[in-house]
């Protein structure tokens, strides 16, 4: 191979991700012709578009949909390697990019993040907020945090948080107006908050135990959300019950704006987890986090660096 046919690997590759080539330019720090010419160059060298250009949108071509497929896990690898190598014997440093569900910003990102940035100042934080179960290998993340029922056995996971329970909640009066369910199977005749995970995802089924077995129970109301804060909000405004964490709902139960109702069926969840992929092992700026928000997070909840896979 030549050296020249890695130019542009990585402009693709943002142009890729960000499907603009003023964003990909944005994040690598050159004009957008400079992307634009770099890409091109690319494409001359492969011998075939790898981009579909419109006035609005960048979409990949057929070519550019298998290139990047290969492209993208060699050149991590490659990142990988020159990240293994500056790290050994330094302080931590670089770019730690953290997939975070929005439901864990305030209880687990918040208490720890400014006090991490001023702890570890070579190193920069980006946390992408995403609800979707994300593949955060491919998407090129240091590390995931999840609930632990949703992290892949193949991961190597940190407890940040106990074990918790699920909740079902409502207003003071919406359960005067329209009574409280004894049975998940009431929830058919009650008005409740629909989440959708994503854009075109499915509506999410409320999960619940009854004598050990587990069963789901698709819900229907007013709301439709595909974000807890707003789900909750409509709660208090009494629109109808919702499905949440119990951490989540406990403050506003405790300022009496909600109450629970079935707490008998609610399912435990393991509870949130900071998860990563094992095959480069934990460079020094991630383990720098999973130590800081451990110790944070731990003298907070009692969960004090367990670790799981």
């Amino acid at each position: 191979m030549r050296r020249a046919d890695l130019d542009g690997l990585i402009a693709f590759l943002k142009v890729a991700e960000r499907r603009s080539f003023t964003a990909a330019a944005r994040d690598l720090g050159v004009t957008p012709s400079a992307i634009s010419q770099t890409v091109r160059a690319l494409e001359d060298r492969a011998g075939v578009a790898l981009l579909a250009r419109t006035t609005r949108d960048v979409a990949l071509t057929e070519a550019g949909r298998r290139f990047l497929e290969r492209a993208r896990p060699a050149v991590q690898d490659i990142l990988a390697a020159f990240e293994d190598a500056a790290s050994l014997g330094d302080r931590p440093s670089g770019l730690l990019r953290l997939n975070v569900p929005r439901v864990a910003l305030a209880s687990l990102i918040e208490p720890v993040l400014a006090s991490f940035c001023a702890a570890h100042p070579a190193v920069q934080v980006e946390i992408h907020v995403d609800d979707r179960f994300a593949n955060i290998v491919e998407d090129g993340f240091d590390a995931g945090i999840r609930l632990g029922e949703f992290v892949e056995g193949d991961m190597v996971a940190v407890r940040l948080t106990p074990a918790f329970r699920l909740a079902v909640v409502g207003s003071p009066d919406y359960l005067a107006r329209c009574g409280r369910p004894a049975h998940p199977r009431d929830l058919r005749d009650h008005a409740c908050i629909n989440f959708r995970q994503g854009a075109r995802g499915g509506l999410y089924h409320w999960e619940f135990e009854d004598a050990g077995r587990d069963f789901a129970v698709a819900v229907d109301g007013p709301v439709i959300v595909n974000e807890a804060g707003i789900m909750m909000a409509a709660c208090v405004m009494g629109l109808g019950l919702a499905y949440t964490l119990a951490p989540v709902a406990e403050p506003l139960c405790e300022q009496g704006l909600l109450e629970p109702v079935l707490e008998a069926y609610c399912p435990e969840t393991p509870g949130f987890f900071l998860y990563f992929p094992t095959r480069h092992g934990v460079m020094p700026k991630l383990r720098a986090f999973i130590d800081h928000a451990t110790a944070r997070l731990g003298r907070r909840t009692g969960a004090a660096d367990q670790i799981g896979a």
